[in-house]
């Protein structure tokens, strides 16, 4: 018998991309008994401790919060058990949950992530997919088990990535697709006609942590690949590149039509007006909007008014 009665669950997450679906699980008929959110940290240039945006949400809501610094503490556990919680709902927590806090919420726990699994399970799916040049993602609503980003597939939404693309903007479209399905899904479990597909392994990749270095730009790649990791490390950590020994972050750029096979990559082609033509190993690449480091973004025509550069200079690898 179907009831109208909801599930008690308690939400496990950190940042922006889970905000959303605290909200509508806020909105629905589940009761969300407790979030459990990272421990302040600092951040930003000032590096003062604030509070995530999870946590403010929650704080706004009047809804109880964890921030245990270790998930293996005792207290945290007896707190976590208290709540009796029917189910665990997760959602960039930004931590590998133990076998004991998954096995707390009598119907487990699952968990919102941002891709078609098994494609791109790990930290940074939405970045990973912009880069290596997907047309497609989405969000997967999934079983939690031991194995990372392994577990039974409950529902799924797709979501296309556009060629201009930045993974900021692909992020905020599927934190709200994905909240709108979490509800859907539970609502599904509740009622018992949820049904669970099991990934195939075999075809699993993995979409592993962003580090600065990442961003440093390969030249000799073809100019499609470059634009990709720009808009994919897009609000951070950025792509860069060296000009004349001072880092240069890549904001926006577009891949051109010139042949430029005849020019060694990194070489500057053009550089007046509003454009920044560089060689690549396949192709040209047109760099819209740059900022040297400490200084702020600026469209090409206002870069070059101030820092001009000069066809047949090359950007280097370091200092």
């Amino acid at each position: 018998m179907v009831t109208t009665a909801g599930l008690r669950v308690v939400f496990f997450g950190t940042p922006d991309f889970a905000v959303p679906s605290l909200d509508a699980l806020l909105a629905s008929r589940h009761q969300v008994v407790a979030v459990v959110t990272q421990p302040d940290r600092p951040r930003g240039r000032g590096h003062k401790t604030t509070i995530g945006p999870v946590k403010a949400r929650a704080e706004a809501a009047g809804v109880p919060i964890l921030q245990p610094e270790r998930l293996k503490d005792q207290l945290f556990l007896d707190a976590l058990g208290a709540l009796g919680a029917d189910l665990g709902v997760v959602a960039a927590y930004g931590k590998i949950l133990t076998d004991a806090v998954l096995a707390t919420p009598r119907m487990g726990m699952v968990n919102v992530h941002a891709s078609l699994l098994p494609r791109h399970r790990g930290a940074a799916p939405v970045h990973r997919a912009i880069i290596a040049g997907d047309t497609e993602t989405g969000v997967t609503i999934m079983r939690v088990v031991k194995a990372l980003d392994a577990g039974p597939m409950l529902a799924k939404v797709s979501r296309a990535i556009g060629p201009n693309d930045t993974s900021d903007e692909v992020e905020r479209d599927l934190a709200s697709k994905g909240a709108a399905l979490l509800v859907v899904t539970l609502d599904a479990l509740m009622e018992g006609r949820a049904r669970e597909l099991p990934q195939i392994d075999a075809d699993a990749t993995y979409a592993h942590r962003l580090t600065k270095d990442d961003g440093l730009v390969d030249w000799s790649r073809p100019a499609e690949a470059i634009h990709n990791l720009i808009r994919g490390l897009h609000p951070w950590p950025h792509a860069f590149t060296f000009a004349r020994g001072q880092r240069l972050i890549l904001h926006r750029a577009a891949p051109g039509d010139s042949d430029v096979a005849a020019v060694a990559p990194a070489t500057v082609v053009e550089a007046a007006g509003d454009r920044i033509v560089v060689g690549t190993g396949q192709g040209s690449l047109n760099l819209l909007v740059v900022q040297m480091e400490g200084k702020r973004p600026m469209a090409a025509r206002e870069f070059l008014a101030g820092h001009p550069l000069t066809a047949g200079e090359r950007f280097t690898t370091a200092v």
